[in-house]
């Protein structure tokens, strides 16, 4: 039976991507070597980097004076890194979910944080908009999709300070105006990669003189001094991020993307509004991640979620339980996933509800 998969990450990948990696971990680019033992060091994986770079500039139209790294660690070490290089003495942060929450917490190791706006009060299920970013501080943090609780900001917001953006669960679906930004980071395992590779865009200028004395791994000068090279790189997740990346260039680049998001997006989320059984978590639709659906019973239906569970897996879709914060299910609709496997679990959601 064809699987449908809608885990929220690790995540399903193209088949273009598991493919063309399937074939480098028996032998990388005619080496006779596979990718799991080649030296990084080798003219042959230089070039998987650099064309790795080339093609996240490409495709996200990153201006000049920005540098691609691709760093281990995930967006966790992230929350760490970013106030270590870039906060003096305060930063402004949004908190909208578990990652922008742990965020914050790491950023106070640093120095003062305001914490501009939350949506905790209603479990995060809305995006916060009337907030202000002070003017004094050095960098305004928010995460622009919230897998967890399937609220997502697609637009990129103006700022008077430096802009900084946890992009792990959306970037790759829509265009990035990354001239807005100082920095951009993104664990690779949701639009790019397998785990174990995190990509960083960074504003250089924004990284050359920071504030205290920083540990040598822990300071992004230190990887764009050395291409991401400074030690031994995920090899393997970012031969894969690479073929991700040929693959979305061959598609026609993030704006076929994007609508192609969109539109999985808009049936899902349809076939939850006319609903009798099922309801959306997120009541604005202007808050509505196109990449994390999150959708439960409705309260006089609350006890067929095992039953419903079971239905889905017999039809062979796979992943969609939500997470513990929330309940229900999760359906994540990543760049890779086909709009056919929406129009499963949107048939099976009809069927089952045909059956009541």
């Amino acid at each position: 039976m064809k699987k449908h998969n809608f885990y929220a990450g690790p995540s399903i990948m193209s088949q273009y991507t598991i493919k063309n990696t399937a074939d480098a971990v028996l032998d990388f680019a005619n080496t006779g070597l596979s990718i799991l033992e080649v030296s990084h060091r080798s003219k042959e994986f230089q070039a998987v980097m650099d064309e790795a770079q080339a093609l996240v500039k490409e495709l996200l139209e990153v201006p000049d004076g920005y540098s691609v790294l691709f760093l281990g660690g995930g967006a966790s070490l992230q929350f760490a890194m970013v106030p270590y290089n870039l906060l003096k003495n305060k930063a402004a942060y949004l908190d909208t979910g578990v990652w922008a929450h742990k965020a914050v917490k790491e950023a106070k190791l640093f120095g003062d944080v305001d914490v501009v706006a939350s949506s905790e009060d209603r479990n995060y299920n809305y995006i916060p908009k009337d907030y202000t970013v002070p003017a004094d501080a050095d960098y305004f943090h928010y995460t622009t999709n919230n897998t967890i609780y399937g609220t997502e900001i697609r637009k990129d917001p103006d700022t008077p300070v430096r802009l900084v953006s946890d992009m792990s669960s959306d970037i790759f679906s829509r265009p990035v105006d990354v001239s807005k930004y100082d920095l951009i980071y993104a664990g690779a395992q949701k639009n790019l990669a397998p785990a174990g590779a995190t990509i960083v865009i960074v504003r250089d200028d924004a990284v050359q003189h920071p504030c205290r004395p920083i540990p040598t791994m822990l300071n992004y000068k230190t990887h764009i001094d050395k291409g991401s090279m400074f030690n031994t790189p995920p090899v393997l997740p970012i031969f894969s991020a690479l073929q991700t990346l040929r693959y979305y260039k061959e598609l026609g680049g993030i704006k076929v993307l994007e609508k192609m998001d969109l539109d999985k997006a808009a049936l899902l989320y349809e076939a939850i509004d006319s609903s009798k059984i099922f309801e959306a978590t997120v009541p604005d639709h202007a808050d509505r991640s196109i990449m994390n659906v999150c959708f439960v019973l409705k309260p006089e239906y609350a006890e067929l979620e095992k039953s419903f569970m079971e239905f889905a897996t017999s039809k062979g879709i796979v992943g969609i339980k939500g997470h513990r914060s929330v309940g229900g299910f999760r359906a994540s609709l990543y760049n890779a996933l086909p709009i056919e496997s929406v129009k499963v679990l949107v048939d099976a959601m009809k069927e089952f509800q045909n059956k009541l």
